[in-house]
């Protein structure tokens, strides 16, 4: 299954019923009267985040949607049936756009709470409705009203509590993996992680988060180099930052600090308010001999800059339980976390 996370829609909502031309008639009651019923409305188009989904991919194959037309009225004032709402089921966090004006129409961060985004037409009044003490036979009826049209445009973008950044093979999808029961893909080559991924780490018994791990980023992301600009959305939510440097290729204590201001910068031109968020370095790899030789230089080097720094290794889980201590107790001084939900894996490809 692919992961989409940006989708181009058509959405109707329902035409109203027609209303009905009527005249009663039965056995010995000369000039029943007009009797014809309203038709029935057209359905609404509802959209609604559902926790069970993770992409977009249905969205990619069909692309137009309908409600259910009302009905026409009938005779013996018999109100036509409305017609049929829809509901689109989309994942949490999916923000609807009005296709042609730009404009946000939801914001789709509550699962199971609906949101009407087109009002079926109103059904038309049958001629029962338009008798008068002057007119006491009309044959005037009103057709339906029909159902509104908009082209949306549905964006995808993953709520976590803590996203992993830094470049290509520093560890990200490693570590989520040692932390939480994800499984994305692992290899010793950039740009393994081709989609986001989502993984909930458990502490306390009962207590936990969501991290998410976004595809490396390279110079020039947030302008479109690599993978990294398509997916830069997908932490915008999130409430602190895991930076992530590979000592084993900073050779020399100046490029350590270059890579990492490399990511700051492409995380402060997609978005200023990035740079806001608070930041743990997380510095990887940590069983091979160079790295350890050049860990103390670099905490110092960092953490002069006011940045808390942890040394990990996640394939033998050195340093893990201090890191989620620390990104438990940041996360609990913003907020109060709930009990851990069922949060779904983006799918692989």
């Amino acid at each position: 299954m692919r992961f989409v996370d940006e989708v181009k829609i058509l959405i109707r909502s329902g035409n109203g019923g027609r209303g009905c031309l009527s005249f009663r008639r039965e056995k010995f009651i000369p000039r029943g009267g007009p009797d014809g019923g309203d038709g029935g409305d057209g359905g609404n188009v509802l959209i609604c985040a559902d926790s069970q989904l993770s992409t977009l991919l249905d969205y990619r194959y069909q692309s137009q949607y309908q409600a259910g037309n009302g009905q026409p009225g009938k005779g013996k004032n018999m109100h036509g049936a409305n017609g049929e709402s829809l509901c689109l089921r989309v994942p949490v966090g999916t923000l609807v756009y009005n296709a042609v004006t730009d404009e946000l129409l939801a914001d789709l961060t509550d699962p199971d709470q609906p949101v009407r985004l087109a009002c079926g037409g109103q059904g038309g009044r049958g001629n029962a409705r338009f008798a008068s003490s002057t007119n006491r036979a009309p044959r005037h009826t009103q057709p339906g009203l029909p159902g509104e049209e908009l082209r949306l445009r549905l964006e995808l973008k993953l709520l976590a509590d803590v996203g992993l950044v830094g470049l290509p093979n520093a560890g990200k999808s490693t570590l989520i993996r040692a932390i939480s029961a994800a499984r994305p893909k692992v290899a010793d080559y950039p740009f393994t992680t081709l989609v986001p991924n989502l993984g909930v780490v458990s502490y306390d018994g009962h207590k936990c988060f969501v991290v998410a791990d976004i595809p490396g980023l390279i110079a020039g992301a947030s302008e479109g180099q690599g993978l990294g600009t398509r997916f830069l959305r997908h932490i915008e939510r999130t409430d602190l930052f895991l930076h992530l440097l590979d000592l084993s290729l900073a050779d020399d204590p100046d490029r350590l600090l270059d890579d990492f201001h490399l990511i700051n910068t492409e995380l402060g031109r997609h978005d200023p308010a990035l740079l806001e968020k608070p930041q743990l370095v997380v510095l990887t790899k940590n069983d091979i001999t160079e790295v350890r030789q050049r860990v103390q230089a670099a905490r110092l080097q960092l953490e002069a800059l006011g940045y808390p720094v942890f040394c990990i290794c996640a394939l033998t889980r050195e340093g893990l339980d201090p890191l989620i201590r620390a990104i438990a107790d940041r996360l609990e001084h913003s907020r109060e976390l709930a009990p851990c939900p069922t949060t779904p894996h983006p799918a692989q490809p």
